[in-house]
């Protein structure tokens, strides 16, 4: 038996290691589980879908990722990829805004918080816009307003289902009311797509919070989100001296949310795309021909 063959029967048969302390995750070959401690090979992690095997713990995963495990493979075609934001306040607290928006580019490789496009979901049209945490949190600027705007029109214009992937911290403070603007607009053009009697799907992923949640995070047709994930408007903190009563551990989770008829469903992230085209089905979006 080569080398070669033995390291491949070993990762047949212990394809995980659980407490591992011994194994480093800076060889890029390993990722330990936050919930749980297991060890995976990060590869076995991202056929996973990025979900530990052993907890269930979705991993945190971005816009690249996330296209790959929605769209048909080949199919997404990027949409207003040009987009990029400006600084119109001239904004500066202990860094420039313009600085800010500089190394976000710089580190993530994208123009703004928001990837949009249209694509096929098992042969199925769909237009899709994927937000991105990496990118000053996924808030919410003038670019990601315009960006999501646009592929609303576009897709009511060709009559294709919305899906939008929701990480966000809310408004983007940078650009102060041009950010809160962006809230009407998208919910805006979801109505006139509401009207053309198309159907609209957000998936809120950890965390969706803020202006995002405030607006087009809770006007889907169904709305969906992932296990254990962080959705809500204010912080704990704000909300408990608003109140003056202590609130639940969980009361920002999805399960909490779907229990008292926030969320539709919760979806694992490896029955996502099972799910999305099982729901496109159901709604006639199959009958439609992708351009």
């Amino acid at each position: 038996m080569s080398l070669f063959d033995w390291f491949a029967d070993r990762r047949k048969t212990a394809p995980a290691v659980r407490n591992a302390q011994e194994v480093s995750e800076d060889d890029g070959l390993w990722s330990k589980c936050p919930e749980c401690g297991l060890v995976m090979y990060r590869k076995d992690l991202v056929a996973n879908a990025s979900v530990c095997t052993g907890c269930g713990h979705h991993h945190r995963i971005f816009s690249e990722e996330r296209i790959r495990l929605i769209a048909d493979e080949g199919s997404f075609e990027p949409l207003d990829s040009d987009l990029a934001p400006t600084d119109p306040l001239a904004f500066k607290d202990r860094r420039s805004y313009a600085d800010r928006i500089r190394d976000s580019q710089r580190s993530t490789g994208l123009k703004d918080g928001v990837i949009t496009g249209l694509c096929r979901l098992e042969g199925m049209p769909l237009a899709l816009g994927v937000m991105d945490f990496r990118f000053m949190g996924g808030s919410m600027g003038s670019v990601v307003g315009e960006k999501l705007t646009r592929l609303i029109e576009e897709a009511t214009a060709r009559r294709y289902p919305v899906l939008i992937v929701c990480a966000s911290g809310g408004a983007r403070m940078q650009e102060g009311m041009l950010s809160l603007m962006q809230m009407a607009k998208i919910s805006g053009a979801l109505e006139r797509h509401r009207e053309a009697e198309l159907l609209y799907l957000p998936l809120l992923t950890h965390p969706t919070t803020g202006g995002v949640t405030a607006s087009f995070a809770m006007l889907g047709d169904l709305i969906l989100a992932e296990p254990k994930a962080l959705i809500g408007f204010a912080g704990r903190r704000v909300i408990e001296q608003t109140l003056r009563e202590k609130l639940p551990d969980d009361f920002q989770t999805a399960e909490y949310l779907q229990d008292h008829g926030f969320v539709d469903t919760i979806v694992p992230r490896p029955r996502l795309r099972t799910t999305l085209a099982t729901l496109l089905r159901l709604h006639g979006c199959g009958q439609a021909v992708a351009a």
